[in-house]
């Protein structure tokens, strides 16, 4: 498009493409035309008048134009800038400029291609050679780049054309250098000390504002994918790592306790942390431990288990942890082994849990001592979804709350007026000692709830989640 710098002309009116002319008078060598497209009826500074070819008519030939003779009247030519048809990518790029390996040059033109907005295609690849050209066919843009000796990695470019010929409107939106793993290294940074970062709809807006081009949402999927990768590694390089991060967990910190357990095929099966002084601190703490899972969302799935005490303050105070296959009894068995060897079973501690029928087992066959409990609030939603009675709720709480036994009757006595198939549920299928304060066997204090540990659950796990 015209700058519209040059007088007699208005801003932005014309298209200008360039086009061969036959040799003239003036010269033996070809010279680049001017062809003009939707051009308006125009006068100079002096008055004259140019008639140029508006939308609609046929195009005046380039060579009639710059004579005059598809008019009578007097032309008025414009100069014509290179800017106007041609753009240099604006890298550091040149001949002679030497990359470490391959898909560090790669890595550099997808770059500027992606920044210039311009597409290019390979022309000829191997290990020793590397040749691309612009897509446009009518630009003269080109790279080649070879190896600076035979057996080595180290690429040079030998030839160099970084300027590009053709009109900016035509670039494509659709960019082809556009790949996931382009997408993945510009978004990268975005997932830098974050939980979660960018969605995949939020790299398709990244795209498109950032990097001009427009982006599938399974291409942003993919790109969002490698860049966790970049940020966090994979899960693979995750699981290959565990034994030497937990040898020297080990060895900075006395009296950790971690354990990785295997297969028949040597293959990942569970895992156990707790830390040296987590366990001589527990002492100091309320002897109320809660435990739960909460499903892992990575490739390779996986449960994690949380075991959580609470100190004089009602801060959480994080015991131990443990990835396993599934909330199955022999997952919940081992992972209580594991933290027995951490906390004891006295008679003064307290375990509690939601009801399912693995923890319970689990708990009675690992701990002989210690007393069991039931979480209130899951107890309070088996009722919401057995009964379909949500406004029986106030007065379960009074009665899980109530800290005197006759308090505790003058509550259950009108629930069992008012709904007695819920009271039967609480008394005879659940039991009064597993969820109720008062009823409670051991020192449970205040915490009738798996809250602290649900606290956890919602912390990130970078590299196995």
């Amino acid at each position: 498009m015209h700058d519209g710098s040059h007088d007699g002309f208005h801003e932005n009116y014309f298209d200008v493409d360039y086009c061969d002319s036959e040799p003239t008078d003036v010269g033996s060598s070809r010279q680049k035309l001017p062809v003009f497209r939707n051009v308006e009826r125009t006068s100079n500074d002096n008055g004259a008048s140019a008639t140029q070819p508006t939308e609609g008519n046929p195009l005046v030939d380039p060579l009639l134009w710059l004579t005059g003779a598809a008019s009578d009247e007097p032309v008025n030519v414009p100069t014509i800038e290179a800017s106007d048809s041609t753009f240099s990518n604006g890298s550091d790029l040149h001949e002679g400029k030497y990359f470490n390996t391959k898909k560090d040059l790669k890595r550099k033109l997808l770059d500027i291609a992606m920044k210039g907005n311009f597409e290019f295609r390979t022309k000829k690849s191997n290990r020793s050679l590397w040749v691309i050209e612009c897509i446009n066919p009518n630009c003269n843009g080109r790279l080649r780049a070879s190896k600076i000796v035979p057996g080595s990695t180290k690429f040079v470019i030998r030839k160099y054309v970084g300027v590009h010929s053709f009109l900016l409107l035509n670039r494509n939106a659709n960019h082809r250098q556009a790949t996931y793993v382009v997408i993945g290294e510009q978004v990268a940074p975005q997932y830098v000390s974050v939980e979660k970062g960018l969605g995949p709809k939020d790299v398709q807006t990244f795209g498109r504002t950032k990097l001009g081009a427009q982006i599938s949402y399974y291409k942003a999927w993919r790109g969002r994918k490698h860049a966790h990768t970049l940020i966090r590694g994979s899960p693979e390089q995750s699981f290959h790592v565990l034994p030497s991060y937990f040898h020297m967990l080990e060895k900075l910190n006395p009296e950790t306790i971690t354990c990785i357990e295997v297969d028949g095929k040597s293959r990942f099966k569970y895992l156990f942390l707790a830390f040296g002084v987590v366990i001589r601190g527990f002492c100091y703490m309320r002897k109320v431990v809660g435990i739960d899972g909460t499903f892992l969302k990575g490739q390779y799935r996986g449960v994690l288990l949380v075991a959580t005490a609470q100190d004089g303050n009602r801060q959480c105070y994080p015991l131990a942890w443990g990835v396993v296959d599934s909330k199955n009894k022999d997952a919940w068995t081992w992972f209580l082994t594991q933290l027995k060897e951490v906390i004891g079973d006295t008679d003064e501690l307290a375990l509690i849990s939601d009801r399912a029928p693995s923890i319970k087992k689990a708990i009675s066959t690992v701990f002989e001592k210690a007393h069991r409990g039931a979480c209130a609030w899951h107890v309070a939603q088996n009722i919401r979804n057995k009964f379909k009675c949500a406004d029986i709720m106030r007065s379960y709480w009074s009665v899980v709350n109530a800290y005197r036994c006759e308090d505790f009757t003058g509550y259950m006595t009108d629930i069992s007026y008012r709904y007695p198939r819920v009271a039967e549920f609480l008394e005879n299928e659940v039991g009064f000692e597993k969820w109720s304060r008062c009823h409670y066997p051991g020192l449970r204090y205040n915490i009738t709830t798996t809250n602290m540990v649900e606290s956890l659950n919602r912390l990130p796990i970078c590299c196995l989640a």
